[in-house]
């Protein structure tokens, strides 16, 4: 009776194991590289609080903000040993994994952030999304940062200007291609030396959204600021293929509910900030804002356009020219 009784108690011990382990909530860690006030820490911080909402004790989402975990060049190869479960480089850290994505790279491809926009919410845009699957990373949703500007030590208003000039660039072909176009010289240098190489001028100009250049306090040592729009800057909202299949289809669903709702958030406010930002770089003086004529404009894009032949067997001519309808 005794054998029996301990028998039995072994028994419930176990099975109360088993409920406790299966009670256990999914842990999902979201790592990214910028501070928690910024448009993807606000994104990633709603995404958190919807789903400790929606979930409850079933899902819970850790953040980790300004590379405590992982820096943007290691998060990927970390997702992938599964060390975290989300992540949001920019677009140019894909191409690893698919050369389509420099697409985005492409200047002058999108006349504004709302022809992005358009382009991303389209069957193309989000068949995009599933392209790197094969390679074990399924995209989630398109975060915005804005398009990009060029900062300059004289004024750029025609492509001409630009000549000779050494401009830092992230590592990109297409935007190697897209300033030797303008006959510039560009330099694949860190973004966090570009203050730095700025002011000591050690290169004459960069290329960045208004709010990278407010918040880097670049217009603090750049005379001029063209406002060209020439180019994207986005993130892509990324996970293991793995663990998104991993999942249950009712948390699944919610999940990636949860996420479209928070890229939305985020995006409207990286909109805001956008230009807000470029309002305090005016108002401040340090640095003289240039809106080109549509003469000018028309300048840089004839001079820059050959970047995007160049890279149509890489992008895909169908994907091309879906990015190019998304402006009418």
């Amino acid at each position: 009776m005794r054998k029996l009784t301990a028998g039995l108690f072994a028994a419930a011990a176990m099975m109360t194991a088993t409920v406790a382990t299966a009670a256990e909530p999914i842990v999902i860690k979201f790592s990214h590289v910028v501070a928690e006030n910024t448009p993807k820490g606000q994104m990633a911080n709603k995404f958190r609080d919807l789903v400790a909402e929606r979930l409850g004790g079933k899902v819970t989402v850790e953040v980790y903000p300004s590379s405590q975990l992982y820096g943007d060049n290691k998060v990927l190869e970390a997702m992938l040993l599964g060390d975290v479960q989300i992540a949001a480089p920019s677009l140019s850290k894909f191409k690893k994994y698919t050369k389509k994505v420099q697409l985005f790279d492409l200047p002058f491809l999108f006349k504004n952030m709302e022809a992005a926009e358009k382009f991303q919410q389209s069957e193309a845009g989000q068949k995009l999304l599933g392209s790197m699957k094969r390679k074990g990373i399924v995209g989630l949703g398109y975060l915005h940062n804005g398009m990009k500007q060029i900062s300059a030590s004289k004024p750029l208003r025609v492509p001409a200007d630009a000549n000779g000039l050494k401009f830092r660039i992230m590592p990109s072909d297409v935007l190697s291609a897209q300033f030797e176009a303008v006959n510039a010289v560009p330099l694949k240098k860190p973004f966090s030396e570009v203050f730095t190489l700025l002011q000591t001028k050690a290169i004459d100009g960069q290329e960045n959204t208004w709010s990278n250049i407010y918040s880097k306090k670049f217009f603090e040592v750049q005379e001029y600021i063209t406002a060209s729009d020439h180019g994207l800057l986005d993130y892509l909202v990324v996970t293991s293929a793995e663990f998104w299949d991993g999942l249950p289809d009712d948390i699944r669903a919610e999940v990636k509910k949860a996420m479209d709702e928070s890229i939305a958030f985020g995006n409207k406010i990286a909109a805001e900030k956008d230009i807000n930002d470029r309002k305090a770089i005016e108002e401040s003086g340090r640095s003289t804002v240039i809106d080109l004529t549509d003469a000018e404009r028309q300048q840089w894009v004839e001079a820059m356009k050959p970047v995007w032949a160049k890279f149509e067997g890489d992008v895909g001519k169908d994907l091309l020219d879906a990015a190019i309808a998304a402006n009418n």
